[in-house]
Parts: structure tokens; C-alpha cells; sequence
């Protein structure tokens, strides 16, 4: 598989909080040769399960599909279109972005505003409130209204861009880089021995409360997890820890369960893998949050792609850290043991 190519199909793919169907569509198609069984839950989560040599125990792996986006709210009497968000998008970043409606057929939009001229002071002093913007896509109210419906979902229209140094940018990097990353380990694994059977699942509504992982732990019922997703990276003007191109963020803290985390570090070091470790003192804010908690409760782990400007249209990370990443769990698959009941005590 071309995984920055993947990567690319699924980020330049729409499918906001709820509206995931088209994005596990390209899904399920490219996971279908590395998969041994796929299914979809009642809630949407695509569950892609590799078999393992005969264990009575199941891993999951989890990275949530959905992206940040928009919502139509109104169409005003000159055809100029409202919008509200779903997720928490960076409002000071939407002014001037192209988007796509998606209605009884796709069109093509701008997001507009008052133009800086007409202006006043205390108004240019301030960023612009998305009460002041409005989505222009050129029609009047009664072409407008005859295609477009209130609550139908917008994507800003954005293509994937390769940067130097393996660096990507896009919109939806966060989480699809995710979903990658589970593609990278499952190939991983057809060339390695595993006992245990593998349960990839592409969540959704994480951007809402990671829905998807709570509900789709409880059909797993995993004897183990470990979650996918982003996290900062440092960038310009920061001083953060996290660096792009030195392998994935470990999270550490009481999200994590310390055993899962040693037997990370422990796989990083024996294949000599770049790796960084990221405290997390509380709520992590992944899908390891809402799965740690689910049925009786599931030992978890996380492993994050360092990023740069999150909930943006301009994500940036590097692709050797995808890489990283996914053999990284791979070879922590492999190398978990027969029995693992005593082993995930604590």
C-alpha cells in the first residue's frame, strides 16, 4: 500500500461528526486486503478484525475517522449562508476558505465576511465571529433553497500538499493520519507471528465526545486497547516537547495503563525505533479516555503523530512518524505474550 497516497485519498475525502459514511467507504475498500473480517457497528465504527494464531484474548486498536466541519444553519434573503460548527473548529481560520457544500449535490463556496475596508476600529482589533460570516456559493435564496437544506454539511475544500523533509499538509490529518497508521500495522503484522486476534476499528464522533470508541468498545469488549491520534507538535513560537520526525508520542499518565506503556517503550527500544514520551496528567483527550472506561473497564494505551496546527485546514506532521507508529504497535502485537491476564494486572 502507498500510504502517503492513503493518506491523502482519506484527507481529501469528507466525512464530519455523523456524517463518516463516505470516508469508511474508501476505508473498508483499502483495508480489504489486509483484514481478515470487516463489519460495521450500529453506531458506524468500521471494525476491521486480522486473526491471530488461536488466543482467547483481543487486542483493539483504535483511531477515529471523523473530521472537524460545518453545518448550514440559515440562507438568507440574498442567498448568503449561516453556518455553525461541529467540532471545535479555530473560527479565526475559516474568513476567506473555500468549502464544499454538501447537498443534493456538491457545490463549491467561499467564506466571506465584511471586507476589511468597511471595517471600523474596534472592529479590525478583534478576529471575526462566525455569526459574521456567511458562506457564499454564488446563488440567490430560491436557487440556494431549491438544492441546499438546513443542516447540511460543509468540509473545507482543501488538497493534499508535500511538504519538504516527508512533511504533509492537509485538512483531516487529524485523525485519518490514524487510520493509516492501523493500515501500517495490520501489513506489519501479515509478515509477523501473533497469537492474539487484532480488532482495527475506525471510530467515529470522536470531535463530539469520542463516541464511536465508547460505543464500540462495548461490541469489542477488548481484553486490551490502544488508541491512535494526534497530538501538538512544536512549531513556531511554541516550546513544546513534541518533535515531528522523531518517532510517535507514547502518552504516559492515568489515562494509560503502565504495563501497556513499559511494553511500548520496551518494543521501541529492541527494534531501535524513535520515540517520545508524552505526560498526560489527566483526561487525554483521545478515544483512550472513553475506551478505558468502558464495560468493566480495558487496560489502554496511546500513541500519537506529533502535529502541527491543529484543527486547521493546514494539519502538518511527517509521514515517517505514520511509519513509525504503525510498525511500532506491530511489533508490540508481536511480541505480546500467550496468557495476558497476569500480565495486565497491576
Amino acid at each position: 500500500m502507498n500510504y502517503k497516497n492513503f493518506l491523502k485519498v482519506l484527507t481529501e475525502s469528507f466525512g464530519i461528526s455523523g456524517y463518516e459514511s463516505t470516508v469508511s467507504n474508501l476505508i473498508k475498500e483499502n483495508f480489504q486486503n489486509i483484514s481478515d473480517d470487516i463489519k460495521e457497528d450500529r453506531f458506524g465504527n468500521l471494525i476491521c478484525v486480522k486473526k491471530g494464531t488461536g488466543s482467547k484474548y483481543k487486542v483493539m486498536l483504535a483511531a477515529h475517522m471523523d473530521e472537524i466541519g460545518l453545518l448550514v444553519k440559515d440562507i438568507d434573503k440574498n442567498g448568503f449562508i449561516k453556518f455553525t460548527t461541529v467540532g471545535g473548529f479555530d473560527q479565526r481560520t475559516l474568513p476567506s476558505q473555500e468549502v464544499i457544500v454538501h447537498s443534493k449535490r456538491d457545490i463549491i463556496g467561499v467564506i466571506g465576511s465584511k471586507p476589511p475596508h468597511l471595517l471600523s476600529k474596534s472592529e479590525s482589533d478583534k478576529s471575526i465571529k462566525i455569526d459574521d460570516m456567511y458562506i457564499d456559493v454564488g446563488l440567490n435564496q430560491k436557487e440556494a433553497k431549491d438544492i441546499i437544506n438546513i443542516g447540511d454539511p460543509v468540509t473545507v475544500h482543501r488538497n493534499f500538499n508535500e511538504l519538504l523533509n516527508d512533511c504533509v499538509s492537509c485538512k483531516a490529518i487529524d485523525d485519518r493520519a490514524g487510520i493509516v497508521v492501523m493500515a501500517v500495522c495490520l501489513e506489519e503484522l501479515k509478515k509477523l507471528y501473533h497469537y492474539h486476534d487484532v480488532y482495527a476499528v475506525a471510530t467515529t464522533q470522536e470531535e463530539l465526545g469520542m463516541r464511536g470508541a465508547a460505543t464500540s468498545a462495548y461490541n469489542v469488549k477488548p481484553d486490551l486497547a490502544i488508541a491512535i491520534d494526534v497530538t501538538h507538535g512544536n512549531a513556531h513560537g511554541l516550546n513544546l516537547d513534541l518533535e515531528l520526525s522523531k518517532g510517535p508520542a507514547i502518552g504516559k499518565g492515568p489515562n494509560i495503563h503502565p504495563i501497556i506503556f513499559d511494553g511500548l517503550i520496551e518494543s521501541a527500544k529492541a527494534y531501535n525505533m524513535p520515540y517520545q514520551v508524552e505526560p498526560l496528567p489527566g483526561n487525554s483527550g483521545t478515544d483512550a479516555w472513553a475506551i478505558q472506561i468502558s464495560t468493566s473497564g480495558v487496560p489502554t494505551g496511546l500513541v500519537s503523530i506529533p502535529l502541527r496546527y491543529m484543527h486547521t485546514s493546514v494539519e502538518t506532521i511527517s509521514m515517517k512518524d505514520v511509519l513509525y507508529s504503525g510498525k511500532l504497535l506491530a511489533y508490540y502485537i508481536s511480541n505480546l505474550p500467550l496468557e495476558l491476564e497476569e500480565y495486565l494486572c497491576y
